[in-house]
């Protein structure tokens, strides 16, 4: 079964759980029916409106049904995820895979991971065959752990060329050059926002699969929790670079609504792996148990979603 993503943005709530139902009322509107929802369909819960209120039986219902949480701050971003504790019989076993995992085997993971990343990001790249056909040539070139850092390299050749527009189409409109700066506004809002509904879904997959999100194969920080998410992340990431482009040619620069819905959507887009198509909330899934056969040399190849696309791309 598909679960839901629910979020909270337009107008304050007043979260309950009744007969294991997530339960929303209105704040303010005494006349207005509560909307019910099975928490076993959940999930994700996004809580951004600052007046929404819940209390702490809300949290502990999704979570214990494996749902994830994520609070917004005051610039609308994803600023914190709750994710469930993993009720995986084998979770004491995937964290000692985890462990033993050799630096080759990290290492080819890697090199997975980039080359999948940099050859969706030419995928991006239909309406700019010089920089798509210098992506295609560096994704050939990574070497196991990427020492050579292609994957900065790339991004130098991917931003610059990532909103040019396809011929014919109306070249009014935002300009074709793009900075990306994680800290920015506007544009780097929306992507901001896609990232971080994918990252908390992976997030979500990777503790459902009995693995420690803290225990990452390249990332490594102290501070960083969710180091595996982030490693798992990269070959998604123009899948959100993709939806967003499309809202900033439709004339959408800013987080609202409209680009909210659309970057939601995200999770429900069709992906193929391993010759099996489904949407990418069900892949990530297998793409957990593909990495975690990798890590414990059951199989050499890393199997990554890939979005089925109408260019053919």
């Amino acid at each position: 079964m598909i679960k839901r993503v629910v979020e909270i943005s337009s107008e304050p709530m007043r979260l309950s759980i009744r007969n294991d139902q997530l339960v929303l009322k209105p704040q303010g509107d005494d006349e207005a029916p509560p909307t019910k929802i099975p928490c076993e369909d959940i999930a994700m819960l996004v809580i951004e409106h600052p007046r929404t209120t819940f209390t702490q039986s809300v949290v502990a219902a999704l979570a214990e049904m494996g749902a994830a949480v994520v609070f917004c701050g005051r610039n609308h971003l994803p600023a914190a995820v709750g994710l469930p504790v993993s009720r995986n019989t084998e979770v004491v076993s995937r964290l000692n895979d985890q462990i033993a995992a050799t630096r080759p085997v990290r290492k080819q993971l890697w090199k997975h991971l980039v080359v999948a990343k940099i050859r969706a990001q030419a995928r991006n790249l239909s309406a700019c065959p010089p920089a798509r056909d210098k992506l295609k040539a560096l994704a050939a070139s990574v070497r196991s752990g990427d020492p050579s850092n292609v994957e900065a390299q790339a991004a130098r050749v991917y931003w610059s060329a990532w909103l040019h527009r396809p011929v014919g189409q109306d070249p009014q409109g935002p300009p074709a050059t793009f900075r990306r700066d994680t800290d920015g506004d506007g544009i780097n809002a929306l992507l901001n926002y896609g990232y971080a509904i994918l990252r908390a879904s992976v997030g979500r997959a990777i503790v459902s699969a009995g693995l420690t999100p803290a225990l990452g194969i390249h990332h490594h920080n102290r501070s960083n929790a969710f180091a595996l998410a982030d490693d798992l992340l990269e070959p998604l990431r123009p899948m959100a670079d993709a939806v967003v482009r499309d809202l900033v040619w439709g004339g959408t620069t800013e987080l609202d609504k409209t680009a909210k819905t659309a970057l939601l959507g995200l999770l429900y887009r069709t992906v193929t792996l391993d010759d099996q198509s489904g949407p990418l909330m069900v892949a990530l899934h297998r793409y957990t148990a593909s990495f975690i056969r990798v890590l414990r040399r059951e199989d050499r190849r890393l199997a990554i979603p890939r979005e089925v696309r109408d260019d053919g791309n």
